[in-house]
């Protein structure tokens, strides 16, 4: 008998597999979307899925993202499980973001940053209405020509960071190899480098209500946009049996710098700090909300008080990965009939003990006089007919 539960069990997983399957290939008169017009023309989302999944790959990102049916933690999550079956053959050097082919590079602190705002793609210009004309298929839009092929540009905080003006950003003392996440679990006290790296693969909505939650009071930050960067990076290994560098190939990337006041203590002159954000492709949103929460999560290395969930280390790093958080979550789909028996007889019991206390004990009835019992009997018997 259990066997054919067994059985049956599978055989309607695989027509689930057959739903769905179905669903996300939609009506079969409608053109298939196919993997490249994802990766070309839902450029953003394919990078949100390679950020929090951790791995570079537009075409399997867009894979993905058609397979999940659209659903982007799916699809990070699917990226991520991928990761995991990939050998690591050797480490990149350390990346000069200053070196960067500049797509789009804005300031909020400067008017007149050396080498220039570079507005770049971004909604920020945009009217939020809906345009039918893109219902419509209609002439393939131009970007205009720049003038000059993009050049690698100075740190718009150059300036503060020569007036001592900004906290420097110094490597620890001996330089250590950073805590590496996809090989080390998440410990706690979390120093600064593997709170970086839990906030690049978080989950992006997340980061954004704890960064929100740090603007409006929770967390006591009241940032700057010191600079946002986006374009190409070149990464560049050393192979051991070489013993120089190579080129073996270019990523995009954003870089967010966040600027906050500081107002010093006993040993340290009042100055600005830094909250910092770095991410895969174009996610300025993500990078921003990165560097807003990198810097509530520095709260207790400046000596500030600690007042916010976004200033717990812990609680931040444990809460922000979409593919934990989505597995906690939906695992409650799985059956749990026993579990739930377990509480349904709990419940019982917990009510009758509950019953038992509340209801008033039912009166007792006093004991009869055996000799009154007698004597109404007798009475009876003797007024009886024959």
């Amino acid at each position: 008998m259990a066997y054919v539960a067994v059985k049956g069990g599978e055989q309607a997983i695989r027509h689930a597999e057959q739903v769905l399957a179905a669903q996300r290939r939609g009506d079969p008169n409608v053109l298939e979307l196919g993997i490249d017009q994802i990766e070309q023309q839902l450029s953003l989302a394919v990078d949100r899925v390679m950020a929090e999944g951790g791995l570079y790959d537009r075409q399997l990102a867009a894979l993905a993202i058609k397979q999940a049916c659209g659903d982007l933690v799916e699809a990070i999550f699917l990226v991520r499980a991928y990761r995991t079956t990939l050998p690591r053959f050797g480490y990149r050097c350390v990346l000069d973001t200053e070196q960067m082919q500049i797509r789009r590079r804005i300031s909020a602190i400067f008017k007149d940053v050396p080498g220039g705002q570079y507005l770049g793609p971004t909604f920020d210009y945009t009217h939020r209405l809906l345009e039918f004309k893109l219902a419509a298929e209609g002439e393939i839009p131009s970007p205009p020509q720049r003038e000059s092929e993009p050049q690698p540009l100075p740190s718009a905080l150059r300036t503060l960071d020569q007036e001592d003006l900004i906290q420097s950003e110094l490597p620890p003392e001996g330089d250590p190899d950073p805590f590496d996440l996809s090989e080390q679990a998440a410990s706690y006290p979390a120093a600064r480098d593997q709170r970086l790296q839990g906030l690049a693969r978080a989950d992006e909505g997340f980061l954004l209500s704890m960064a929100y939650s740090s603007q409006r009071g929770y967390g006591h930050s009241h940032p700057f946009a010191g600079e946002i960067r986006m374009g190409e990076l070149e990464l560049v290994i050393c192979p051991e049996e070489l013993g120089f560098e190579v080129v073996i190939g270019a990523i995009t990337a954003t870089e967010v710098q966040m600027v906050t006041q500081f107002e010093g203590d006993g040993e340290r002159l009042p100055q600005f700090t830094r909250g910092y954000g770095l991410t895969l492709g174009h996610n300025e949103r993500k990078a921003m909300a990165m560097a807003l929460v990198d810097r509530s999560l520095r709260a207790q290395e400046l000596g500030e008080p600690l007042q916010a969930p976004v200033q717990d280390p812990e609680f931040v790093l444990s809460h922000s990965d979409a593919v934990q958080a989505q597995g906690f979550v939906q695992h409650l789909k799985l059956p749990h009939y026993v579990d739930f028996q377990a509480e349904l007889n709990l419940i019982r019991q917990l009510r009758q003990e509950f019953q038992a206390k509340s209801d008033p004990e039912p009166p007792t009835q006093p004991i009869p006089n055996l000799e009154e019992v007698l004597a109404q009997h007798q009475e009876k018997w003797d007024h009886a007919p024959l």
